[in-house]
């Protein structure tokens, strides 16, 4: 995609209010009727957060980079509480001891409702000084994860527990520090809510699922179909996937490492995986696809492939690449419901929500 392919890109509001009318204005000749909105918290909603670190005489300190500049920061008031807490204690930490700062480029943070975690970046052999993480990790009793080139040490635990309240339901995962979360568990939540209560008015039989991580949206889901088929070209994310299921008692999920277009060969008989060995591709009857796929949006055979379902669900985190795809899914289907979700206070990102019947 070129450049201004990207809405953050093209809107020039980052007011909620705004970027929803000048979104509705990219949507107009596909969608007439009322969207539904969902604004974002005012402060501490994002929970996954990257920055870079500037060197000075004086130590080290955080920096974010803008307008390709690297500015100096102190405190975000836009990150989760957790890792907000956790940022001043981290950098003292980290300035204590020449070792640990000494090519130090970056740091990630993660944080769930459950468990928080940070992993350092550095420009040299990070085996030289895992005395000196392991002795970091236990000092502030944290998830620490140390990167350098082709190198990865952990200490503690990677993996983090998350939990989502839907309605009157708890659902609960356990995901890896590499493994793609919604980064405003608020937000998150939301959305499912939102698909769930469009969903609660249709009739179903099972779903189909693309692009499905490690089961965000499909634990939720499948309670509301006979059976579900979800698909992620992840083996990390199908290894979570299925051991959420575990966590959450939850049988009628068959979770495909495959990829959207493998999946489409295999549906329409052109070709046949071992991976399906133990899946009976005919016991299905899809009322409903779901998918949420990349920025980039769909490739063109998997929008002609899903052209074939009568109920479309689509999230997008891009509208410019969902309004190309809508064009074509319109020429089918009818949008029936669109909302927007304002993952990102004061940003020029914004999510969508689209459902799409066959006309």
């Amino acid at each position: 995609m070129n450049e201004n392919s990207d809405f953050s890109k093209l809107c020039p509001f980052v007011d909620f209010e705004q970027k929803v009318s000048f979104a509705r204005g990219l949507f107009k000749e596909l969608y007439q009727a009322s969207f539904e909105l969902y604004p974002c918290e005012c402060k501490h909603y994002r929970t996954r957060v990257e920055l870079s670190f500037y060197h000075s005489n004086e130590g080290l300190c955080y920096a974010m980079f803008e307008n390709k500049k690297k500015i100096k920061v102190q405190n975000l008031d836009f990150v989760d509480k957790k890792i907000s807490a956790l940022m001043p204690v981290l950098l003292q930490e980290l300035n204590s001891k020449e070792k640990l700062k000494q090519k130090l480029f970056g740091v990630e943070f993660l944080a769930t409702k459950e468990d928080l975690s940070a992993t350092l970046l550095y420009h040299k052999d990070i085996e030289l000084i895992q005395k000196d993480l392991a002795q970091l990790s236990l000092n502030l009793d944290l998830n620490v994860i140390a990167r350098s080139k082709n190198k990865k040490l952990i200490f503690k635990n990677e993996n983090l527990r998350q939990v989502l309240n839907i309605g009157n339901k708890t659902i609960y995962y356990e995901l890896s520090n590499d493994c793609f979360i919604q980064p405003n568990t608020s937000i998150n939540e939301k959305m499912i809510e939102w698909t769930l209560k469009i969903l609660q008015s249709q009739e179903r039989k099972d779903l189909l699922e693309l692009y499905c991580g490690y089961g965000n949206f499909t634990l939720a889901l499948a309670p509301f179909f006979r059976k579900v088929l979800a698909s992620e070209i992840s083996k990390s994310s199908i290894y979570f996937a299925l051991k959420n299921c575990h966590l959450n008692a939850v049988s009628n999920i068959d979770f495909v490492r495959l990829s959207s277009e493998e999946l489409y060969t295999a549906l329409t008989k052109k070709r046949e995986f071992f991976r399906l060995r133990n899946i009976n591709l005919d016991e299905f009857d899809f009322s409903h696809i779901f998918i949420d796929p990349p920025r980039s949006g769909l490739d063109e055979s998997v929008k002609t492939f899903i052209q074939n379902y009568d109920t479309i669900l689509y999230i997008s985190c891009n509208p410019l690449s969902l309004k190309k795809d809508l064009q074509k899914l319109t020429q089918t289907h009818k949008i029936i419901h669109f909302a927007f979700f304002d993952q990102f206070q004061n940003t020029r990102h914004l999510e969508c929500g689209v459902l799409l019947s066959k006309v």
